[in-house]
C-alpha cells in the first residue's frame, strides 16, 4: 500500500466515523453506574448525595483481583444496609451518590473471609478511595465449595469457557499447541491445526490483538507462544457483534501473563526434551505511572519422524493409473518471538499502551518418496524423488491503543495495528531413477509478503444501573503478494524457467468498512439478553501478472447477533444466535503450483468468494454437589462453504490435484459435554465427549468439465480427560488424555489420532520457582492417522505414522521484589478476529510446505 494513498484514506475513514462518536459523548459528571444492588440493601432507593467510596479487592495470596466481589455500606450508628454493589471483573467498585455521614464498608465473597472497614467518614462532595482491599481465603468454605475452590483448571463466564493455563502442570516447557489440545471444545490434530466444534473456521487472537503470523498459519503461530506465559484460553462460540464478523466457528483469545506490580520482576522458563528444547526469559519494570515489559522466547523442535504410504488410482480418459508409494520423512525447526511493551497513565482516568512484537520461524522438513506407477495393472515405472522443503517467515506486529475512562462502564479508546509477514515456502526435489542416478531437479520458489493496518475506535455508555450500550467503527487495509516460480534442470543443476504458467504472482488488496452497535439489558428477574448489529462492507482489487484484474466483486454483509442467559434454581441456561462470514485465506487464494509431492499437488483458487455460516446455541450449566456439569447444544448451516476438493490430473499421470471451491452448503448439529468432580479437596477429575452430526453437498468438476454432484454425512466423535492432584510440600501431578475419532469430508473421512500426557511439578518453598518432568504418548511407538478417499474419477488410501514420543524436563524461576498496586485499566487493543484459517484436511503422502493468508 502506497503511503501517499494509505494515510488520506484512513484519516477520512476515521473522521467520518469518530467524529459523530464524539459530539454524543455524556458530560463526564453524575456518579458511577454498578450492577444492581445487593439483595437486602437500599439499591436504587438508597438517599442521593455527593460523596463516593472506590476500591480494588484482589486476592491476598494471589495478588490477582477478586471478580464480582460484594461490598454493602452500613450505617454505623444504625448498622442498617444503606446501598451496596459488587465489584466489576478487575475487582474495582463505586459507591456514588452518597450522603455524608459515618459508615461501615464489608466486603466479601464466596471462599474469602469477610473484610470490614470500620470509621467511614464522608463529607459532601468527597471522593474516598479505599485502595486495595485485600481478602484472604477461608479454608473451611474452600473445603466444600465445588467449583469455586476446585475447578481452578476451567471457568464456565456467561459468554465464553475459560481454560487457566496457568494451572497446567503438564503443558511447561511445551507451546501452545500444548495449551490448546487440553481445552474442552477445541480440537488440535498432531500438526498443530485448531478446529472449535469440528469448524477450523476460528479466529485465534492474542491478547485481543491479531497477527500476520497467526494469518498465515495457525499452528505454526501456536509454536512461537510458550506454554508458560499463557495465564487463559477463551473460547467464544456467540460472539457479539463488537467482534469482526469473521470466523464462522468461533474465536480463541489466547491472554498471556501480565504484571501489576510496583518493581522490577524477571522470570526465567526453560525446558528439554528429547524432541524439543526451549527458553524463555520475561521481565518488566513499573514505577508510579509508568511500566515497561520485555520478553523473548525461543523454541527447537528436532527428532521429529513421520513416515508415509499412498495408494490411489486416477481414471481419466478410459486409462486407469496406480500409483504406490512410500515416504521416509523428519522435520525440525526453530521459533521465536520477542517482544517489548509500554504504558503511561496519562492521567486518573487515561491511559496509553504500546508495543512492538517480533516473531521468527524456520521450520525445515525433508522426505525421499519411492513411488512406483502402474498402467491398466501394468508396472510403468518406478523413480525416487528427495525433497527438502523451507518454511521461513519473519512477522512485525505494532500497535499504540489509547483509553479514556469517564466514569465506570463509559469509557471510549481508539486502537491501532500495524502487521507484517514475509513468508518464505520453497522447495527442492532430486529426482533419481530405479537406480538411484539423478536423473533432474525441480524448485519451487514462492514468496509472501503480508501487510495490514487497523484502525478502530469504541465506545461504551451505561444507561441506569441494568443497560449497557456500545458501539464503534473499524477500518482494516489489506495487501497480500505472493510470487512464485517453477524451475526445472538437468543433473548438472542449472535451472530454468518452465513455461507452464507457474511462473507469476498474485496481487490481492482487501479493503475492510465496519461498524457496530450493541445492547445489553437485565431485568429485575435477572434475565439478560444481549443484542446487536454489525456491518461490514468488503472492497476487493485482486490480479495476477499472467491473468490481469480479477474480476472480484466487492460485497456487504449484515451480521446480527442475539445472547439471552438466565439462572433459574441454580440451573443457569443460555441461548445464543449469530451470523458469521468467512473470507477465504491466502492458501485457498494463492495460485502457486505446489508439487513437492507430484502426484498429490495443490493450487489455490483466487476466484473463491466468502462463505456466510448461521449459528445456534443452547447452553445448561449446574453444580450437583461437588460436580460441575455443562452442556452445549449447537447447530451451524454454511452457505457457499470453502471446501477442498480433489480431481485426477489429465496431463500429469496418476497424480491428484487438490484446491479449493464454494462447494455448496454444510450442516452440522451436535452437543459438547464437560464434567468436573472434586474428588477431593485436592483431586479434580475432569471429562469432556464431543460429537456432532454433519452434512456436505457440493458440485466438483471433473477433466472433462462435468459437474458431479456429492453428499457425505456422518457423526464425528471426540473427547478428553484429566486428572488433576496437589499435595503437600509444593507437589502437583496431571494427567490428560484427548482421542478424535474420524471426520468427515466431502469425499471421504479423515482418520483420527489420539493423544495423552502426564505430569509432575514441585514448586520452591519460597513460591518462587519450580522444577517438572512430563511425559507424553509414551506407551506406543507410534500414531497412525488413516485417510480413505474417493470419487467416481479416483480412489486415494493414506497412511501417516507419526513418532511423537517424548519426554521433557523444565525449570522455572521468578526474581524480583516488587509490591502490589492497585490494578490498573490498560487501553484497549485490536482485535481482528476474520479470515479463514487455511489448516486441517491432511495433505496425502507429501511434504509440501504450507502458504500464508491474508489477514
Amino acid at each position: 500500500m502506497k503511503p501517499n494513498v494509505l494515510l488520506p484514506s484512513i484519516a477520512l475513514f476515521f473522521a467520518t466515523l469518530v467524529t459523530p462518536a464524539l459530539a454524543q459523548f455524556p458530560s463526564m459528571g453524575g456518579g458511577a453506574a454498578q450492577p444492581k444492588a445487593l439483595p437486602g440493601t437500599a439499591g436504587d432507593q438508597s438517599p442521593k448525595g455527593t460523596a463516593k467510596i472506590t476500591g480494588y479487592v484482589i486476592d491476598s495470596s494471589q495478588t490477582k483481583a477478586v471478580e464480582f466481589a460484594s461490598i454493602a455500606l452500613y450505617n454505623k450508628a444504625t448498622k442498617k444496609a444503606v446501598d451496596g454493589t459488587v465489584a466489576d471483573d478487575k475487582g474495582k467498585f463505586t459507591l456514588a451518590k452518597l450522603v455524608a455521614g459515618e459508615y461501615q464498608v464489608l466486603v466479601s465473597f464466596v471462599g474469602y473471609r469477610n473484610q470490614t472497614i470500620e470509621n467511614v467518614t464522608l463529607t459532601n462532595g468527597q471522593t474516598l478511595d479505599l485502595g486495595v482491599i485485600k481478602l484472604a481465603s477461608n479454608t473451611k468454605t474452600l473445603a466444600e465449595v465445588t467449583v469455586t475452590g476446585q475447578a481452578a483448571l476451567i471457568e464456565e463466564k456467561v459468554d465464553r469457557l475459560v481454560y487457566n493455563a496457568d494451572k497446567d502442570i503438564a503443558a511447561k516447557g511445551g507451546d501452545a499447541t500444548d495449551v490448546l489440545r487440553k481445552v474442552p471444545l477445541l480440537t488440535v490434530d498432531l500438526d498443530g491445526n485448531v478446529s472449535l466444534r469440528g469448524s477450523q473456521n476460528v479466529r485465534v487472537l492474542i491478547n485481543n490483538k491479531p497477527s500476520t503470523i497467526i494469518a498465515s498459519s495457525v499452528a505454526d503461530a501456536m509454536k512461537q507462544i510458550p506454554a508458560d506465559q499463557i495465564k487463559t484460553v477463551e473460547v467464544i462460540t456467540s460472539p457479539s457483534s463488537k467482534y469482526d464478523a469473521e470466523g464462522s466457528g468461533g474465536i480463541i483469545n489466547i491472554i498471556t501473563k501480565k504484571n501489576s506490580l510496583q518493581g522490577l520482576n524477571l522470570n526465567v522458563d526453560s525446558g528439554v526434551g528429547n524432541r524439543g528444547s526451549m527458553l524463555s526469559l520475561n521481565g518488566g519494570y513499573r514505577k508510579g505511572k509508568a511500566g515497561f515489559t520485555i520478553g523473548g522466547f525461543g523454541r527447537g523442535i528436532y527428532n521429529t519422524i513421520t513416515k508415509t504410504s499412498l495408494e490411489q488410482t486416477s481414471r481419466v480418459n478410459n486409462i486407469s493409473t496406480l500409483t504406490r508409494q512410500t515416504g521416509d520423512g523428519s522435520s525440525n525447526g526453530l521459533f521465536g518471538q520477542y517482544n517489548l511493551g509500554f504504558d503511561y497513565d496519562l492521567a486518573k482516568n487515561q491511559s496509553i499502551t504500546a508495543g512492538i512484537r517480533y516473531g521468527v520461524r524456520n521450520f525445515t522438513s525433508q522426505q525421499d518418496l519411492v513411488t512406483q506407477l502402474f498402467t491398466n495393472g501394468s508396472l510403468g515405472s518406478t523413480s525416487n524423488r528427495n525433497v527438502v522443503a523451507k518454511n521461513l517467515s519473519g512477522t512485525v506486529d505494532a500497535n499504540v491503543d489509547y483509553l479514556h475512562t469517564f466514569k465506570p462502564q463509559q469509557e471510549w479508546s481508539i486502537s491501532t495495528l500495524y502487521s507484517r509477514n514475509d513468508l518464505t515456502n520453497n522447495f527442492d526435489a532430486d529426482l533419481l531413477n530405479g537406480g538411484n542416478q539423478l536423473t533432474s531437479r525441480q524448485r519451487n520458489l514462492n514468496k509472501n509478503v503480508n501487510q495490514e493496518f487497523t484502525l478502530q475506535t469504541d465506545y461504551q455508555t451505561p444507561i441506569r444501573k441494568n443497560q449497557l450500550l456500545e458501539f464503534g467503527a473499524k477500518t482494516i487495509l489489506r495487501e497480500v503478494n505472493s510470487d512464485y516460480r517453477y524451475l526445472i534442470a538437468g543433473p548438472s543443476g542449472n535451472f530454468t524457467t518452465e513455461n507452464n504458467n507457474t511462473l507469476g504472482s498474485l496481487t490481492y488488496h482487501q479493503n475492510i468498512a465496519a461498524a457496530y452497535s450493541s445492547y445489553t439489558y437485565t431485568t429485575k428477574k435477572r434475565y439478560t439478553f444481549k443484542g446487536g448489529l454489525r456491518y461490514e462492507h468488503t472492497f476487493i482489487d485482486a490480479s495476477t501478472a499472467e491473468g490481469g484484474k480479477l474480476g472480484i466483486a466487492n460485497y456487504p454483509v449484515l451480521v446480527p447477533s442475539l445472547n439471552a442467559s438466565k439462572t433459574i434454581r441454580g440451573t443457569t441456561l443460555k441461548l445464543g444466535y449469530n451470523r458469521r462470514i468467512q473470507r477465504p485465506g491466502l492458501q485457498q487464494l494463492n495460485p502457486n503450483f505446489n508439487a513437492a509431492n507430484p502426484q498429490n499437488i495443490t493450487i489455490g483458487n483466487p476466484l473463491l468468494r466468502p462463505e456466510l455460516t448461521n449459528n445456534f446455541e443452547l447452553g445448561l450449566s449446574k453444580t450437583i454437589k461437588k460436580t460441575f456439569v455443562n452442556a452445549s447444544f449447537f447447530g451451524r448451516v454454511t452457505n457457499n462453504a470453502i471446501t477442498q476438493v480433489r480431481t485426477p490430473s489429465d496431463s500429469i499421470a496418476g497424480a491428484i490435484i487438490t484446491s479449493y471451491e464454494n462447494i455448496g452448503r454444510q450442516h452440522a448439529y451436535g452437543v459438547n459435554l464437560f464434567m468436573n468432580i472434586a474428588i477431593t479437596s485436592k483431586i479434580n477429575v475432569g471429562f469432556f465427549p464431543n460429537a456432532f452430526y454433519t452434512t456436505l453437498t457440493g458440485q466438483v468438476a471433473g477433466v472433462d468439465g462435468k459437474s458431479t454432484t456429492y453428499t457425505n454425512s456422518g457423526i464425528n466423535f471426540s473427547g478428553g480427560s484429566f486428572v488433576q492432584a496437589t499435595f503437600k510440600n509444593g507437589w502437583g501431578a496431571q494427567a490428560f488424555g484427548f482421542l478424535q475419532g474420524q471426520q468427515v469430508q466431502l469425499q471421504g473421512l479423515q482418520g483420527g489420532f489420539g493423544f495423552y500426557t502426564v505430569g509432575v511439578k514441585k514448586d520452591f518453598k519460597n513460591k518462587k520457582g519450580s522444577v517438572g518432568f512430563a511425559a507424553e504418548n509414551f506407551l506406543a511407538k507410534r500414531f497412525t492417522i488413516h485417510t480413505e478417499l474417493n470419487s467416481p474419477q479416483f480412489d486415494q488410501v493414506n497412511n501417516v505414522y507419526l513418532y511423537n514420543r517424548g519426554v521433557r524436563a523444565t525449570f522455572t524461576y521468578k526474581i524480583g521484589k516488587m509490591t502490589m498496586d492497585a490494578p490498573r485499566k490498560k487501553a484497549k487493543s485490536v482485535n481482528n478476529d476474520d479470515v479463514k484459517s487455511e489448516g486441517g484436511e491432511q495433505q496425502s503422502g507429501g511434504a509440501a510446505p504450507g502458504g500464508g493468508r491474508p489477514r
